[in-house]
């Protein structure tokens, strides 16, 4: 079995990216979603053809990455998707964007499920439409979807909604069931569903992920799926991801988009995603599986050892720790006390919605020691 290890921290602090320069380097950076890890051998290679090569031009206009990433979901999912239905544009953020646009009129009203990814907020409102909070119901053992709430969210006129499946921060992986039963309602009411779906790969063997759009015939008339290999692989700054569909009128409406849309796709970004998607890289994203379930143990770990009274629930899914520190009397903001007192940079847990106060999210996509190092530092607080 392939191990995957993170790099030593001095080598990591060669990196030029926004986890590695946005703080002193006396300061631990566990707050953006970027991992520690080499890149896949794969990758490695096709960039590096690719650079002896000056194959730096734009896109073509037919690629691999459709059939890459159609054998990649039948590989890891189970699931059928034609590539003729999809198409490409820079990141998952940019593609969500452009579909609200096409499917959402200026001041319509669209469902997200706090705790969730910030910049959802913002995402809704560059398409020119309003977000409507309805948050996840917390059953005292996991998160799962309000179903009645966004029913009634439907019901009083929202016409779209922003799914995170997997969901960012909490990693839960949303079940089958209760995506079929999302689907109908949008259906019923003529709602669409537009799912993030770029931690998908991160779903640990055993945790059940479905694509919403292999959740029912109701998903595939009202859904859209937004699909990236940068989560997994680490590609973020190379700038690809896919818009996927499932039926004719939704394939429309992602045809229909501007050429100039595809185009924003980068070159680079597309390489490394074919060699992601490829199967020479599935030895790799196994033992990366494989390293992130030993490291969401381990925090569990050091937290009940070190921190007892955060809570915690092991995500499903991906590398971020989404952890209640309330109990520690810190405020509504634990993670600026963390960063400045502690050294640790997290993310801050109100950016995710009113349910983030208290909260903080961790990323533990880095090494055993850089997590030891960072429950130590913020352990170390409570006793000052």
């Amino acid at each position: 079995m392939l191990e995957v290890t993170a790099l030593p921290l001095a080598e990591l602090r060669e990196r030029s990216s926004e986890k590695w320069r946005e703080y002193p380097a006396d300061v631990l950076p566990l707050f953006v979603a970027e991992t520690d890890f080499p890149l896949a051998p794969a990758i490695s290679d096709a960039l590096h053809r690719a650079v002896e090569a000056g194959d730096t031009g734009y896109i073509a206009s037919r690629t691999p990455l459709p059939s890459a990433y159609a054998e990649f979901a039948e590989r890891r999912f189970g699931w059928h998707v034609d590539p003729a239905r999809m198409r490409s544009t820079a990141d998952v953020s940019m593609g969500i964007v452009e579909i609200l646009r096409r499917v959402t009129q200026p001041g319509e009203r669209v469902v997200v499920t706090p705790p969730v990814y910030p910049p959802f907020y913002d995402l809704v409102a560059e398409a020119g439409a309003e977000a409507e909070r309805v948050p996840l119901r917390d059953t005292g053992s996991a998160w799962e979807l309000d179903l009645d709430g966004i029913r009634a969210a439907f019901v009083d006129g929202a016409t779209a909604m922003l799914l995170c499946n997997p969901h960012n921060p909490t990693g839960t992986v949303h079940g089958r069931d209760s995506l079929a039963a999302l689907a109908e309602i949008a259906d019923e009411f003529g709602a669409t569903v537009i799912s993030d779906e770029i931690h998908a790969p991160l779903a640990q063997p055993g945790a059940g992920f479905t694509p919403f759009l292999d959740a029912g015939e109701a998903a595939e008339r009202v859904g859209y799926a937004v699909v990236s290999a940068s989560k997994a692989f680490n590609l973020a700054g190379l700038k690809c991801a896919l818009m996927v569909t499932a039926s004719d009128a939704t394939t429309a409406v992602v045809r229909g988009l501007p050429i100039e849309v595809e185009w924003r796709t980068g070159q680079f970004g597309l390489i490394a995603s074919v060699a992601a998607f490829s199967e020479e890289s599935d030895a790799w994203l196994d033992g990366l599986l494989r390293t992130l379930d030993a490291n969401r143990v381990l925090l569990e770990d050091l937290l009940a050892a070190r921190l007892p009274s955060a809570r915690y629930r092991i995500p499903d899914a991906g590398y971020l720790a989404w952890i209640d520190l309330s109990g520690l009397g810190w405020g509504d903001n634990p993670a600026r006390r963390i960063l400045k007192d502690a050294k640790v940079a997290l993310h801050y847990g109100p950016a995710f919605g009113a349910e983030g106060a208290g909260y903080v999210r961790l990323n533990f996509g880095t090494s055993p020691e850089i997590i030891t190092e960072a429950v130590e530092r913020i352990a170390s607080l409570v006793h000052r």
